[in-house]
């Protein structure tokens, strides 16, 4: 929930600490793990899993190498989801402060030297909003702030699944308090020639 008062806003970012990905690298690590054994015991002919048919009818040459790849692949995988997952990365918040004239992003990333990663800037140095809405199969709808001589700076994760209400509200509320104007970005598939031509008729 986004805190504000007369000079100061604060708006706290969720990072990956979900059930959904909690679920998400049960499911990869189980999988994976299952991929992995089917895969040897067709190699070594004796069943190490509980799926005997299945291990039986999988000859090792070429289905069981490729089982065991993906299996070795979602291994490696299951404990990158695990350790995103239990470190809460992306979390952090954003805070406008109109006292100092200074907005503060902190974002929590992977252990090390950049654990921690933080943004400062002018508000002076905001020119609006901008709201970003890509819709397709992967859409991606966040707002970022423009400012004058750098690159947009996202407000939220670029993989949160806002609703293009919530979005916009979001975006509406930081640009009233910073007093700025709103642009909406949208990436919309280009027309070719035939395209235009079969609109026009």
């Amino acid at each position: 929930t986004n805190w504000q008062s007369e000079w100061l806003r604060v708006e706290p970012i969720a990072g990956s600490r979900r059930i959904s990905n909690f679920c998400r690298a049960r499911i990869v690590s189980l999988g994976a793990l299952g991929f992995f054994l089917v895969g040897i015991s067709s190699y070594l002919g004796k069943d190490l899993t509980s799926f005997s048919l299945l291990s039986q009818q999988i000859v090792f040459v070429p289905q069981g190498i490729v089982m065991c790849f993906h299996g070795i692949a979602g291994l490696f995988s299951g404990p990158y989801l695990w350790c995103t997952t239990s470190r809460n990365a992306g979390s952090g918040y954003n805070r406008f402060d109109k006292r100092e004239g200074v907005v503060y992003l902190s974002r929590w990333g992977f252990p090390g030297e950049n654990r921690r990663i933080r943004i400062r800037f002018s508000m002076k140095d905001i020119q609006a909003i901008r709201v970003e809405v890509k819709e397709g199969i992967y859409p991606r709808r966040a707002p970022h702030t423009k400012v004058k001589g750098q690159q947009d700076i996202p407000l939220t994760r670029t993989d949160e699944h806002l609703s293009l209400g919530d979005m916009e509200e979001e975006a509406a509320e930081s640009a009233r308090f910073l007093r700025v104007s709103i642009e909406r970005l949208e990436n919309e598939p280009q027309r070719n020639e035939m395209d235009i031509f079969l609109v026009v008729e």
